[in-house]
């Protein structure tokens, strides 16, 4: 290198770690020791004395658990390696998985949650012991009341689906209280609201009516009007939809449905870009949901655990999940005595990290502070819209020209006919830039999808790279289209083709059943050919720490 250091170049230089790391249970050792648990003191095993033997048979192991056996420093590596081979919002510009509000975690909450007065909480401790955890409940329901309208909240669901099904069984359980739970068999939704809608109402049992867009793109009002009738249990719709339109006849669209004798429910999962803006029951909703992990800056946990929260109006509250939080002057209590009530739908009370998170996050933001939210999101998608609208080849469906709220699930589809690459492949290429793509979840209505939400946490800078980046990919589809057909050149993988994905025979979810299947090797054998494995390369570590475990025990008998 020689100075002065040459500027960087406009597109990122991006190469993703590589390790090759093992499977954990390929690093077993025999011997070695992550933590070494000291035995109790003679006194408690005289006091407690043989806890195994007291189990009924049916329940004790044949044999100790075959897990792998790794020294501390091992472990570290291991899953510091793992953290390095993925993307992830904290290292890339996470703008490409639409519809699930990437946004900043604030890491302040991370020591909140982390404190022993929580991580040391039991669910099922006396209630005077946690009266701070409860008010927290119970006032971030009031927040979520207050930001949606409603009289009264839940926070019991661990996400936006459950929520949905609980929005659901609330609805069935209201129809059922008048008399006419076998009168209302259907439920009506729109093709762009979360698919969870559609398949929480039909594992329900309800028949399921989807409406289609107008000509103009919108949710359309004279199909809604034509799918109404007596046997319409509610509608269950998305607004702003996934598409990021949102529906201006709403209100409208609530108004039919209470004619009809129907409820109104609202899926707020994408509620970032409304916030402080519009609210659930003041457009006349009964029911609503919103996803914690989405709009209010709790970690999606790759999959889990979100955290969701249903929001009734006064007339539903009877049969909110529970139990719910209530407060008697400066005491607050899990009130459980609840008759009409759809009864829990998941464990205690909540993902109580998740409710602290949203507790600190609403109370630092304010309700200015949730409006800024909303704007910012809203002005960073359509500025991210005119970027991506420039690019040869891409296009936005439906209500054409329109501004969009939080998101736009856009089309490559005037690319893949000019140059034969798929959005899929082009997803596969971002990753080469560091880049996180997504197409769309189904039904893949809009063709060679792709959904872009880039929320109030990217700077203009950041969206700039992103759109750049996708310019680049485009460009190289029309002249070095193998490039991107072969791709990813930069990343932990190498290009993967679907056929072990689509042929079940080949499947193998688990190591063991990877044992077993490819080596026809039982669960028992599995465990002792990886320990051997582990052992030959293990060394002087594995003998260190079975001497530092003989010791322990020792000392401690």
């Amino acid at each position: 290198m020689s100075l002065p250091i040459a500027p960087k170049p406009a597109l990122r230089r991006f190469h993703q770690a590589r390790w090759d790391e093992p499977i954990v249970f390929e690093l077993h050792a025999p011997g070695e020791r992550g933590v070494l648990v000291s035995r109790p003191e003679a006194g408690v095993r005289e006091a407690v004395g043989d806890v195994v033997a007291a189990l009924p048979a049916s329940l004790r192991r044949s044999a100790p658990p075959a897990l792998p056996e790794i020294g501390q420093m091992r472990v570290l590596k291991h899953y510091l390696r793992l953290s390095q081979e993925n993307l992830g919002a904290d290292l890339n510009v996470d703008v490409g998985q639409g519809t699930c509000t990437m946004k900043y975690a604030p890491k302040v909450n991370e020591a909140i949650i982390r404190t022993p007065d929580l991580t040391e909480l039991h669910p099922l401790q006396e209630q005077a012991s946690v009266q701070g955890v409860l008010e927290i409940i119970w006032k971030t329901e009031r927040m979520l009341a207050e930001i949606s309208g409603m009289s009264r909240v839940s926070l019991q669901t661990s996400g936006g689906s459950e929520a949905i099904w609980a929005n659901i069984s609330m609805i069935r359980a209201y129809h059922e209280s008048r008399g006419e739970g076998d009168q209302r068999t259907e439920v009506i939704t729109t093709i762009f609201s979360h698919p969870s809608n559609a398949a929480a109402a039909k594992a329900a049992g309800y028949t399921v009516i989807t409406i289609h867009p107008d000509a103009d793109g919108y949710p359309d009002l004279d199909a809604l009007r034509a799918a109404l009738s007596p046997r319409t249990a509610a509608i269950m719709v998305t607004n702003p939809e996934d598409t990021g339109i949102y529906n201006p006849r709403i209100g409208e669209w609530v108004r039919l449905a209470h004619e009809v004798g129907a409820l109104a429910s609202y899926d707020q999962a994408n509620a970032n870009g409304i916030l402080g803006i519009t609210r659930a029951r003041d457009a006349g909703f009964d029911v609503c949901h919103f996803n914690l992990h989405k709009t209010f800056g709790t970690p999606h946990g790759c999959g889990g655990p979100g955290s969701g929260a249903n929001a009734v109006s006064e007339e539903l509250a009877q049969f909110l999940p529970g139990p719910v939080v209530e407060r008697d002057g400066d005491r607050y209590y899990l009130d459980a005595d609840r008759p009409e009530s759809i009864g829990s739908v998941a464990p205690f009370y909540g993902v109580i990290p998740n409710i602290v998170r949203t507790y600190a996050w609403i109370s630092a933001l304010g309700a200015e502070g949730l409006r800024a939210v909303a704007e910012t999101a809203v002005l960073n998608n359509n500025y991210l819209m005119k970027r991506i609208l420039e690019i040869p080849g891409t296009s936005a469906p439906y209500a054409t020209g329109r501004r969009r709220i939080e998101q736009v699930r856009y089309s490559w589809q005037d690319l893949y006919e000019d140059t034969g690459i798929s959005s899929e492949e082009i997803g596969v290429r971002a990753a080469d830039f560091g880049m996180h793509y997504w197409t769309s979840h189904h039904p893949y209505i809009v063709p060679q999808p792709f959904t872009l939400e880039p929320t109030e946490s990217y700077s203009m800078a950041e969206l700039d790279e992103y759109a750049d980046v996708l310019a680049e990919i485009a460009r190289e589809a029309r002249e070095t289209p193998e490039i991107v057909r072969t791709a990813p050149h930069n990343q932990t993988v190498h290009h993967t083709h679907h056929d072990d994905l689509d042929d079940p025979e080949r499947w193998a979810v688990t190591w063991r059943a990877y044992q077993r299947k490819y080596f026809g090797a039982d669960a028992a054998g599995a465990a002792a050919a990886s320990a051997e494995s582990g052992a030959s390369g293990a060394g002087a570590a594995s003998g260190s720490a079975s001497a530092a475990t003989s010791a322990t025990e020792e000392a401690a008998a």
